[in-house]
């Protein structure tokens, strides 16, 4: 890990996770601190699950029902980031499973045609969020504006954890661009992730917590065997896989 005099955080870096991140119009934020504003993804995901929430609310508000509203929600969840994430889970999906070497792998995330196991991660990633948002909505749209914001937030806080704990896989690439994120960067944004969360749904957070960084280690894990490192495909992935079990815990 490169040493840097760099200061933890800068109020610029919530733009750069921002752009980086999402669809939402911001400025960029300052250059030469892509890895140090890692910390700022979960104030990102709490942009991106506003807009969902709003949408949702919106639905609520017209009279659709319950599915509906839900299905509004994370359609708004998904347009936010342009899909981003769940194209690193499509990629990763993929690779990771469809490659039989470290190379081929990593040759298969790079291809921007899907494959049998990118189709299926993401149906099951869309229809699992779908029924825990539906759960949360049928108790009312308080309980679900606030569960896709506390997810929102951290499941991007896993996304700088598995940055920090993994090298970059490649030479090239966004995640080669990025670098490693620093420790105090990944354990700052788990720190603000957590608080959001308290906030927003109490003393499930810190069971969703837990769930999350278990989906997180599970990811880790698979990536540090599969390609020993990190890609924003894999990234990506994170998010999803970390996003599920934050809004399934919950909804539990």
């Amino acid at each position: 890990m490169k040493k840097t005099s760099s200061p933890l955080f800068r109020f610029g870096d919530v733009l750069s996770a921002t752009a980086l991140l999402t669809r939402l119009p911001v400025p960029a934020g300052p250059e030469g601190r892509a890895a140090e504003a890692a910390w700022a993804y979960p104030v990102a995901g709490l942009l991106v699950g506003a807009v969902a929430a709003l949408a949702g609310a919106v639905g609520h508000w017209a009279g659709l029902p319950t599915p509906l509203c839900a299905l509004v929600a994370l359609a708004a969840l998904v347009a936010a980031t342009g899909a981003l994430h769940e194209d690193g889970l499509a990629d990763a999906a993929d690779g990771l499973w469809g490659g039989w070497t470290r190379e081929r792998r990593l040759e298969i995330m790079r291809d921007s045609r899907i494959g049998a196991y990118g189709a299926l991660a993401l149906m099951l990633s869309l229809a699992a969020r779908w029924a825990a948002l539906s759960a949360l909505y049928e108790i009312g749209p308080g309980a679900g504006a606030a569960a896709i914001i506390a997810a929102a937030a951290l499941s991007r806080a896993a996304m700088p954890a598995m940055m920090w704990a993994l090298p970059p896989a490649r030479d090239s690439g966004m995640s080669a661009e990025l670098g490693q994120v620093p420790g105090g960067a990944a354990i700052l944004a788990a720190a603000l992730a957590g608080a959001a969360a308290l906030v927003l749904v109490g003393w499930e957070a810190p069971f969703a917590a837990l769930w999350a960084a278990a989906a997180a280690g599970a990811a880790v894990a698979v990536a540090r065997e599969r390609i020993g490192g990190h890609t924003g495909d894999t990234a990506g992935a994170t998010q999803q896989v970390a996003e599920i079990a934050v809004l399934l815990s919950i909804a539990a």
